[in-house]
């Protein structure tokens, strides 16, 4: 194989991804400092590809330019912009962002007979290509959850191409939001990460709860709270940031703490959000009532276990880096550009 320097660093971007896509789908938490240094590789090479553009003595010295701006100031904001609207987790959008840095044009890897990338965009920016592969893999997902729950018997139209039910007891450690609500079903159930923050919160299990309900609907039956954590599966331990993920504490009189809770305050809701430190995910009051109430009451329930997209990213990446476009290969093999 032979490619420019900066084209074989930058394909440390994919065993980098492939890690974070691991632990996305095992813990839903990738550490900011993932990124840090791919972005600081990425600025560095982007300055070294700059150097050889910078006379514009060539045709394709500020068509480098205006490719490293698209990148820049369209691809990176749009990820910013879907994870401002909840389309992107924190992670997914760092993901993207660090490419939009790293790779904002097609590198080339030459061997001997071919090239690869197969096939290269007119449009050239390659952070572009990579997140209309991410897209095309992420429209599949919802059809991978319904083959899934064909063969197991459980289709349920149309929740069954979005969500899958599972035993109440595998919620411990399931990722996603509820699926249902006291009023039937939606998409905008309890997050799953937020019932482990109150469970943690009141110093219980999920087995505790459902064992004698009538007495964590109580409020009176609140005399001590715990550490609420960020409702992570696992123990995380790698002492990130507020991507990582927090261990479980135990109920000790060492980490209790007294509240005062209303008497009024079913399961103790709002003093739970009252208590903790930022938002528990979108969580309201009725939110967190509705979702305890359903997985105490149930012994299977439906839930949304969302898209880790950093997956389909990381292969996307792959993609990108082998065939090239998959969206700009269709349309050429239809004739259409």
């Amino acid at each position: 194989m032979f490619a420019s320097v900066p084209d074989i660093l930058r394909l440390v971007v994919v065993p980098v991804l492939g890690w974070a896509a691991w632990r996305d789908v095992e813990t839903r938490r990738v550490p900011s400092r993932t990124w840090y240094p791919l972005v600081a590789l990425g600025v560095a090479l982007l300055a070294w590809d700059a150097l050889s553009h910078l006379s514009l003595a060539a045709p394709g010295d500020l068509l480098f330019f205006v490719r490293v701006a698209i990148s820049l100031f369209i691809v990176a904001p749009i990820a910013y912009l879907f994870w401002l609207v909840g389309g992107f987790g924190g992670a997914d959008a760092k993901a993207l962002i660090t490419i939009a840095i790293l790779l904002p044009t097609f590198p080339t890897y030459y061997f001997s007979g071919f090239t690869l990338p197969v096939v290269v965009t007119t449009l050239g920016v390659f952070s572009m290509t990579v997140l209309t592969n991410t897209v095309v893999l992420a429209i599949a997902y919802p059809l991978g959850i319904a083959g899934r729950n064909l063969l197991d018997g459980d289709f349920r139209f149309p929740v069954g191409f979005l969500g899958r039910r599972v035993d109440v007891a595998d919620l411990s450690t399931a990722h996603g939001r509820l699926f249902e609500t006291p009023d039937g079903f939606s998409r905008s159930g309890l997050d799953l990460d937020a019932l482990r923050m109150y469970l943690r919160w009141r110093g219980a299990s999920l087995s505790d709860l459902r064992e004698d309900p009538e007495a964590f609907r109580d409020p009176a039956s609140i005399d001590a709270t715990y550490p609420a954590t960020d409702g992570a599966v696992g123990d995380g331990g790698d002492g990130g940031d507020e991507a990582d993920a927090t261990p479980e504490p135990e109920a000790t009189d060492g980490d209790a703490e007294p509240v005062a809770v209303d008497p009024d305050d079913e399961w103790g809701a709002e003093a739970f959000l009252d208590d903790i430190e930022g938002s528990a995910y979108g969580t309201t009051p009725e939110k967190l009532r509705g979702g305890l109430a359903i997985v105490a009451e149930r012994d299977r329930v439906w839930i949304s276990p969302g898209i880790p997209f950093i997956v389909p990213m990381f292969v996307g990446t792959v993609v990108a880096f082998t065939y090239g476009d998959v969206v700009f290969g269709v349309l050429g093999a239809l004739g259409i550009v």
